[in-house]
């Protein structure tokens, strides 16, 4: 009987306790907190061999302070290649590979290329589960002219908006995780 009191006892105290801690701030809950980029590398291999070409992105340092290192390269005239974009996050130690939660949430993440002043095509060779592309892995044909290549990854596009399935930015929505512009050179 003494057992059985001491568990009542103890469950009101518990009980009272609970009631008093329902007044503390409690920390938000964030379920899917934004990555940090610091690296954005897009790898193109020519198609039939050659010379693999490398443009990428660093900003080492985060947000703020020291400019971001950007680099292009120069590509071939009339040339296929396949593309492969990788992003990183430098500032963990070994450096954090944000390219797998991508395409592990490949539903969620969809990158756009944009091209600006230039003559080439950028075509998805990749897709999420449901179909719709992510934007990982591409085909890139460069033509008679260099230019400006914007990539942008987005946090939960509306990926069956008009336009959004073949590359265009207009109607999806969602978040930019990064924007960044490369310079393209085309010989």
């Amino acid at each position: 009987m003494k057992t059985k009191l001491l568990y009542v006892f103890l469950a009101m105290a518990l009980f009272a306790c609970k009631e008093d801690d329902e007044n503390e701030p409690v920390a938000p809950v964030i379920p899917n907190e934004e990555e940090v980029i610091t690296t954005v590398r897009y790898t193109l291999t020519p198609s039939g061999g050659g010379t693999v070409k490398v443009f990428q992105f660093q900003d080492l340092d985060g947000d703020g302070g020291n400019m971001p290192v950007i680099s292009g390269d120069t590509l071939d005239l009339n040339r296929s290649y396949t593309g492969s974009l990788e992003f990183f996050n430098e500032l963990e130690t070994p450096a954090d590979t944000i390219t797998n939660e991508v395409l592990e949430e490949g539903d969620e993440h969809q990158v756009f290329y944009q091209n600006t002043s230039g003559d080439f095509v950028v075509a998805y060779t990749d897709t999420d589960r449901n179909g719709n592309p992510i934007g990982l892995s591409t085909t890139f044909e460069s033509r008679t002219a260099g230019g400006l290549l914007t990539v942008i990854l987005r946090h939960e596009p509306n990926k069956t908006a008009t336009g959004v399935p073949g590359g265009d930015i207009t109607n999806a929505g969602g978040e930019t995780d990064i924007e960044v512009v490369f310079p393209v050179n085309v010989r």
